[in-house]
């Protein structure tokens, strides 16, 4: 069975649909797509990481998936070119401060620098636009959300990529755990973790699931995202 969408939500599922080689259906000038449909996001912390990044852009190229990378500052300085593929590429880009500061408890200054330096950077390299906030550890001070001009995103499938640095068992965390409209993070500067994200997106993508990047994610589910809210799946 087969619903009609509202406008917004139709045009940003027929985008998706087209980047994943589908046809959107049209009929009466409304785009469709299959109530059933599955959706998640791949989001990605701490790169860009010149063997790992490149590798892994390569992997979900193959596979028509897209993710949302949360990137350093002290790292995409350097890897300006990632970070223009992973936009040439459809991939959403994002905020994940500077030198990967706890924002939770940090003085309003120290906030502030981490997250303009790498807001700067983004804009020098990629142009104008809303670079959403991943804030280090998840969390931000109560409170301090109004300081936030754009949305934050924090997850809802954690594998612990970075303690076990073993394919195996992220892979079975995140198929264990993700269900639709699942924000399922994962740290794109281990190989062990590459590895894991692209079996992962061909296993589920067998299940019926489309990858997307966070905002798809949020305006597929009719959600408008808001600056200083924190978002931890597709549905809020």
């Amino acid at each position: 069975m087969r619903k009609a969408l509202p406008l917004f939500l139709a045009l940003a599922a027929a985008a998706v649909l087209l980047r994943m080689g589908q046809s959107a259906v049209t009929a009466d000038n409304r785009t469709t797509i299959p109530a059933e449909t599955k959706y998640v996001a791949l989001t990605f912390d701490d790169g860009p990481k010149a063997g790992t990044t490149d590798l892994l852009l390569d992997g979900l190229r193959e596979r028509g998936a897209s993710a949302t990378f949360f990137v350093v500052g002290e790292q995409a300085v350097i890897h300006t070119d990632l970070l223009r593929r992973m936009q040439e590429e459809g991939h959403q880009v994002g905020n994940h401060t500077w030198s990967h500061v706890r924002l939770q408890g940090s003085a309003p200054e120290v906030r502030r620098s981490e997250i303009a330096q790498v807001d700067a950077l983004l804009t020098e390299v990629l142009g104008e636009g809303m670079y959403w906030l991943r804030p280090p550890y998840g969390q931000v001070s109560p409170g301090t959300e109004q300081e936030i001009s754009v949305p934050m995103v924090k997850w809802s499938v954690d594998p612990r990529d970075w303690e076990s640095r073993d394919r195996k068992k992220v892979v079975a965390a995140v198929l264990a755990n993700t269900k639709p409209n699942s924000i399922i993070l994962l740290h794109d500067i281990y190989p062990s973790t590459v590895e894991a994200a692209l079996e992962i997106v061909d296993v589920l993508q067998a299940q019926g699931y489309v990858f997307v990047t966070v905002e798809e994610l949020l305006r597929l589910n009719g959600v408008t995202p808001q600056p200083g809210v924190l978002y931890r799946t597709g549905t809020g």
